[in-house]
């Protein structure tokens, strides 16, 4: 029996990683499947900070994932990256790829954005998945606390409201932009975040 499985956590828990593997290792036993993702910091691939990589599928808000199954039929999984940015409609429609086709999907998302809240992609996974699983690397704040949050840092400093979606750098950066605002991402336990503390 085909499964929805929904592998979550914070950045830095080896979701890419993670996706990838399953991908190469179904792959290598010469089973059909679809790599997906959305806004991933290369493009249309899965790439992971350990410097490993794969073409994938670019999930745009109008592709409708249950007939992108249908047009690569024959197909035995698909897995999913990035999922927290995909509609709820996808989601459904992932749903409907396992009941309907009986193609297994694994999914990998964050859990929550900058300001802590549920993406709208995530929010739809926990309530429909078969499985939910938390991604069992457990990042860390720079304190050494286990890192519960995603902070926004926008010109050094941590924000709390904006745009769900922007795209930034998860490392220092030395080079001032010479336009705009420099915006990256930094993973902080629960009291540094409320802080808005980056340490030293």
């Amino acid at each position: 029996m085909a499964t929805l499985r929904f592998s979550f956590g914070t950045m830095g828990s080896g979701k890419s990683t993670m996706a990838l593997q399953i991908h190469h290792n179904l792959a290598s036993r010469e089973l059909f499947g679809l790599l997906l993702t959305t806004l991933d910091r290369e493009g249309a691939q899965v790439t992971s900070r350990l410097g490993v990589a794969a073409q994938a599928v670019e999930v745009v808000p109008d592709l409708d994932l249950h007939k992108l199954a249908v047009d690569n039929w024959p197909l035995h999984y698909m897995v999913c990256d990035e999922v927290q940015f995909y509609t709820a409609e996808q989601c459904d429609q992932l749903a409907r790829v396992v009941d309907e086709m009986g193609v297994d999907v694994f999914a990998f998302g964050l859990i929550t954005d900058f300001r802590g809240e549920l993406f709208e992609g995530t929010r739809r996974m926990l309530e429909i998945a078969d499985e939910r699983v938390p991604m069992q690397v457990e990042a860390r704040c720079w304190c050494g606390a286990r890192a519960t949050h995603n902070a926004r840092v926008v010109n050094g400093e941590v924000v709390y409201t904006g745009e769900t979606v922007v795209v930034g750098d998860t490392g220092e950066s030395a080079e001032q932009p010479l336009f705009g605002d420099m915006v990256r991402y930094e993973l902080l336990c629960r009291a540094h975040y409320r802080a808005g503390e980056l340490g030293g």
